[in-house]
């Protein structure tokens, strides 16, 4: 399903970790990530898929930390997946920190919120309606 209001294309978002190999273990068995590749020894980075989705994890370096490392928030990431109701069953089961359970947006959008032991919120996200985001408020300057 596609969404008028939350359109989805490839971003590469880089996300930086104190402990690179704890952050792809982590992520690979709590919330269904499946490693690409990894470089770098001691690991430096590496490429992460879920779905159609594709991360990279990077080491944290003089220029930059983790959220958990720097004590407040910085980004997060939303990932579109096509049941968003079993991911967050399958990462509450892993044991992940669900921050805000499964609900539906004003968009079209059924997402739930779930925070890494490292620091960062995650989004994950399902197109479950197509609503024009002028229907919730949005003023659209750019058509497609």
């Amino acid at each position: 399903m596609q969404n008028r209001s939350v359109p989805c294309d490839t971003v590469l978002p880089h996300v930086v970790y104190e402990d690179v190999d704890a952050a792809i273990d982590w992520l690979t068995h709590t919330l269904g990530f499946r490693e690409h590749f990894r470089y770098g020894e001691p690991t430096q980075g590496a490429q992460l898929l879920l779905g159609r989705a594709c991360i990279m994890v990077r080491s944290a370096r003089a220029d930059s930390a983790s959220p958990g490392a720097l004590g407040k928030w910085t980004q997060s990431v939303t990932i579109y997946l096509d049941d968003v109701d079993a991911h967050c069953a399958a990462a509450r089961a892993a044991g992940a920190a669900i921050e805000r359970e499964p609900w539906e947006t004003e968009y079209g959008e059924r997402v739930y919120h779930v925070k890494d032991p490292f620091g960062h919120s995650w989004e994950f996200s399902q197109h479950v309606r197509d609503v024009a985001p002028q229907e919730w408020g949005a003023k659209v300057k750019v058509t497609r």
